[in-house]
């Protein structure tokens, strides 16, 4: 459990001005109703009625199942062994029982057992505990705050989380809050008696319909000072109303301490139970909000006696307790480091390592952040950490690191993620390298993909699978040395295998090639290689269009993010939401994904140092025709389609979707998704922006669309709705508004009530077809649509959206019945 956790179930929210509004009473009407349970081979049936939770455990020998039923009649917690039905009463009460919580290894259960009480809207809960189930001697333990003396007064037991066992099962980890009180009326005018002798006061006057309500104030202040916007506190408010402070209760010794507080909100228990880890972030959130740049101080807390130590001041990369919870390491300076938290000493593990742990391929406005650390050995007396290329063995108490992978930067070949194979019962045990380990394997400059295994005692990993493909989802069966895993390719969908520790013949369990032969498809891809105009080397994945012809030069549609090539080997599912690679390949369109690094300081001019050479060197292949390139991006890939067209002509048509248009305006803009500040994109994230723009003007201004739209020559179409929460729908409105004023041939369309992207499968389907109609004007000669040409006014675009839906609406089909009759099917 973690200090602050938001809460499983929402609370009603207070209205735009917050205040009492989420303060609405806890249900008290019963929850109960019927759980059936189906034994699968015999499809026998028990129904179990009233039931508001239940849980079973992982092995699926018990099921726990709480009773909530009319007037609180019989509510408490049953037990059901499934491999006898035996059902036993745990806990009855007249109370509510809430959040059923099982141990790993289902050898323990707690649930919250809440009151109610007159002057709190919020229920008193209890915690009750059990144990020793099938043992024939199973216990019951409760922890009611009202009886301890020492549980801090005018907090209770929060029901917004679950209590749990801790791992040793010999105390509870559950969150405390402030209950809410009941509102109290205040008293009617007049209920004090007049002094002797006067008038007695007149009877109120009867309000007006909504007279309380006129005369109640909405209002929001937003202050300087303030560590999160205004904004950002709405979007957070049932999170900050449901939040709890983690504490622990100890059976034995029978004591309460509490873990977190308003110092050190965040906690959470270190494996073990020796430990607790906490953070602290006050000092560095109002920044951090505004540069995205997150520090924190970490501190080390004693379960037993809540006595709290700092570890680390003001810390970037916190990486995580050692499987045996007396040890966390971290990475500063570019270093990684083991804390000890007994001794409150750190050592460096990696200052002799002949390898750098800086990940200097990030490219955004930030101090180089570290490589990545894959998991700590068992017995926490080593490190596993990847340099990007191959994955070190570092021992925590000295001693040589190891090469495990060998070759990895030699060969450019990337040894990723590491595939856990152990049960959940012992995954946090750490990685245990006396057995066979599995990891991915990827090609940079190749782009194959594969799975590689790592024998005990051995040097280098062994490629069980490699290829023009990728793998994944690699699993074990629980009793037995029998792996699952995915192979997909750009031709065919990720179908399951099945085979041994050895790979020798793999099995193919699923078949979904019939499906893609029934339509159009791509024959393959290529890989095109090409140098951006500030010298880096880069590759773009080019899909061919079905029934491709060696020597012809096809219509292209170019899409992109950032680094994208890598899924080269990746099969695209069809789908009708905008853009698709597999759709336009299916349509005669060859599809041509390329890579962008970025600059600091120039994040569309980057675009175009890396855009423009990748659909040069396409060109240069032979399959694409240079007058009939046309370009699409949506977001991030919609501000650089956006900025593209002021820059080039090489484009025949451009559609942008919720682009970023104007810098300077987008930069103090509320990202409304999550309410906070745009100024952390700019500065930390995809902007890449030294500062905000008053001290960095030229940099903004030179990679903002709207100020280069004179430059535009290439037809666009804007997607922006109206609601999107992620880039201000004013962005697309002041681009286009700029091109319009200029004369150029813009369209934008705006999907009401839509956020960032499209949810709904009309509108969906709507601007993919539109999408589709616009390319294959511009980039096919076919003729351009009526709304295209002319637009579409107001008050007949319900007309025009029901004869479109008329057309896309799929013939009906006349089925004959056995007994001779029609049916019509649509």
């Amino acid at each position: 459990p973690v200090g602050g956790a938001p809460a499983a179930a929402a609370a009603p929210g207070g209205g735009r001005a917050g205040g009492p509004g989420g303060e609405a009473a806890a249900d008290s009407r019963p929850k109960g109703t019927d759980l059936i349970i189906r034994e699968l081979a015999s499809g026998a049936e028990l129904n179990v009625g009233n039931v508001s939770e239940f849980a079973f455990t992982r092995d699926g020998k018990f099921l726990a199942s709480v009773i909530d039923a009319t007037d609180k009649v019989g509510n408490g917690v049953q037990l059901r062994n499934m491999m006898t039905g035996t059902v036993v009463s745990l806990d009855t009460d007249n109370a509510n029982y809430e959040r059923l919580s099982w141990t790993r290894k289902g050898d323990g259960l707690t649930v919250l057992k809440g009151k109610e009480d007159r002057a709190f809207t919020d229920k008193m809960y209890s915690i009750v505990g059990f144990t020793g189930f099938g043992s024939g001697d199973s216990k019951k333990t409760v922890f009611d705050p009202s009886k301890d003396k020492t549980f801090p007064e005018g907090f209770a037991i929060s029901g917004n989380r679950a209590a749990t066992w801790n791992e040793k099962m010999d105390a509870f980890l559950f969150g405390i809050r402030e209950p809410r009180k009941k509102d109290t009326p205040a008293d009617p005018q007049g209920t004090t008696p007049p002094a002797e002798g006067a008038d007695a006061p007149a009877p109120p006057a009867t309000p007006a319909p909504n007279a309380d309500a006129d005369e109640k104030v909405d209002l929001v202040l937003w202050h300087w000072k303030d560590l999160r916007l205004q904004s950002q506190q709405e979007v957070q408010e049932t999170a900050d109303r449901n939040f709890s402070y983690l504490s622990i209760y100890h059976v034995g010794p029978q004591k309460f301490v509490r873990l977190a507080d308003d110092d050190v909100r965040s906690v959470s228990m270190a494996p073990k139970d020796k430990f607790a880890i906490g953070f602290d972030d006050r000092e560095y959130e109002l920044m951090g909000n505004m540069d995205g740049r997150r520090y924190r101080d970490v501190h080390v807390i004693n379960p037993s006696t809540g006595e709290r130590k700092l570890a680390l001041k003001r810390a970037r990369w916190y990486n995580g307790p050692s499987p045996d919870g007396e040890s966390f390491l971290y990475y500063e300076d570019g270093q990684f480091f083991v804390h000890s938290m007994a001794t409150g000493q750190a050592k460096n593990i990696t200052m002799g390592v002949p390898a750098s742990f800086i990940d200097t391929e990030d490219d955004h406005n930030v101090v180089k952040p570290p490589t990545s650390p894959l998991g700590w050995t068992k017995g926490s007396k080593a490190v596993l950490i990847s340099d990007n290329w191959d994955i070190w063995q570092v021992p925590v108490d000295g001693g040589a690191a190891v090469n495990l992978t060998v070759d990895g930067k030699k060969d450019q070949i990337r040894y990723q993620r590491r595939f856990p194979l152990e049960t959940l019962d012992h995954r946090d045990d750490g990685v245990d390298l006396s057995k066979p380990q599995f990891f991915a394997v990827y090609g940079e400059w190749t782009k194959k993909g594969g799975i590689a295994r790592l024998d005990p005692g051995k040097a280098g990993l062994t490629n069980v699978l490699w290829g023009d493909a990728s793998f994944s989802r690699l699993m074990k069966a629980e009793k037995a040395e029998v792996v699952l895993y995915t192979r997909e390719t750009a031709l065919e969908p990720g179908d399951y295998y099945a085979t041994d520790f050895k790979f020798g013949e793999p099995r193919r369990l699923t078949d979904m090639r019939p499906q893609v032969a029934a339509f159009n498809w791509t024959p393959g891809v290529q890989l095109v290689n090409y140098t951006c105009d500030k010298g880096d080397r880069l590759q773009a994945a080019l899909y061919l269009p079905a029934n491709y012809e060696k020597g012809k030069a096809y219509p292209t549609l170019v899409n992109f993010y950032e680094r994208m090539s890598q899924g080269a080997n990746t099969f695209g599912n069809p789908s009708a939401n905008g853009f698709n690679r597999s759709v336009y390949t299916s349509q005669g369109y060859a599809v041509l994904i390329p890579d962008i690094v970025y600059k600091v300081n120039d994040p569309g001019m980057s675009a175009v140092w890396c855009m423009v050479p990748a659909v040069k060197a396409a060109i240069a292949t032979g399959v694409v025709d240079a007058k009939k390139v046309g370009i699409t991006g949506h977001s991030w890939g919609g501000y650089q389609t956006s900025f593209l067209v002021t820059q080039t002509d090489i484009f025949a048509a451009a559609v942008a979707g919720a682009p970023l248009t104007n810098m300077i305006s987008m930069y103090s803009l509320v990202y409304k998704n999550s309410g906070g500040g745009n100024m952390a994109i700019f500065e930390s994230s995809q902007g890449r922006f030294k500062g905000g723009y008053w001290d960095n003007w030229d940099a903004y201004y030179r990679n903002s669309p709207v100020f280069f739209a004179k430059n535009v020559k290439t037809p666009l179409m804007i997607l922006h709705n109206d609601k999107d929460g992620a880039v201000d729908f004013t962005q697309g409105v002041e681009y286009y508004n700029t091109l319009r004023r200029m004369g150029k041939p813009v369209i934008m369309l705006e999907y009401v009530g839509e956020n960032h992207g499209l949810a709904r499968r009309p509108n969906q389907r709507d601007y993919t077809v539109r999408m589709k109609e616009y390319f294959d004007h511009y980039l096919k000669g076919e003729p351009a649509p009526e709304w295209m040409l002319k637009g579409v006014s107001r008050l007949k675009m319900e007309q025009h959206l029901k004869d479109r839906n008329k057309k896309a609406e799929p013939p009906a089909k006349k089925i004959t019945t056995e007994a001779g009759g029609e049916v019509v099917e649509k």
